[in-house]
């Protein structure tokens, strides 16, 4: 199994690449908002302990599934070692099924992530973001946390930084698939 952890910052475009590298290859998509967005509308607010708990039934039932593979966007604050020991749980879950890990990092400058945050695609696929101003206000805000990793900071043997801001993601989950041979 294959399991592609894609990361960035707020509308750096990883669901958008996800999408597009489910498309060219055999991979599923578990973007991350797919359990976000539910539990916002059940509970009228994120909580990330129900978000974490869904999303692990989804990776253990994935990981025993037998399936080609899984591609999980995330938001990684390496300043957070909470966000450090979630990635590590992750892993933990697929590791016994022989799991091949490869993580995609997507960095893009403010400007550009601020004017993603209005595609139609992001917010048909996300309705916590519908709300521009308080969206942008986030994403402003997200500079309180360290979303860029530092060189040789990630753990994963099979690591790829793309910087997407003149990419589509049409080219950018190419590079992935051709990188990782996908």
């Amino acid at each position: 199994m294959k399991f592609v952890l894609i990361i960035g910052s707020g509308a750096v475009g990883k669901m958008t690449v996800g999408q597009e590298l489910a498309r060219i290859t055999d991979l599923r998509l578990f973007h991350n908002h797919m359990m976000i967005e539910p539990v916002i509308d059940i509970f009228g607010h994120r909580d990330g302990e129900a978000v974490n708990e869904l999303r692990d039934v989804i990776f253990r039932r994935f990981a025993a599934s037998g399936r080609y593979g899984l591609i999980f966007t995330y938001m990684w604050a390496f300043d957070l070692q909470e966000d450090w020991d979630y990635v590590a749980h992750v892993r933990e879950i697929f590791a016994p099924f022989g799991t091949d890990f490869y993580c995609v990092e997507l960095i893009a400058p403010m400007e550009i992530r601020l004017a993603r945050n209005t595609t139609e695609n992001r917010l048909r696929n996300k309705a916590s973001k519908r709300d521009l101003e308080v969206s942008k206000e986030r994403i402003r805000h997200e500079e309180k946390y360290r979303l860029v990793s530092e060189e040789g900071e990630i753990p994963f043997e099979n690591y790829l930084r793309i910087d997407n801001s003149e990419m589509s993601a049409e080219e950018a989950a190419r590079l992935i698939k051709e990188t990782f041979q996908l």
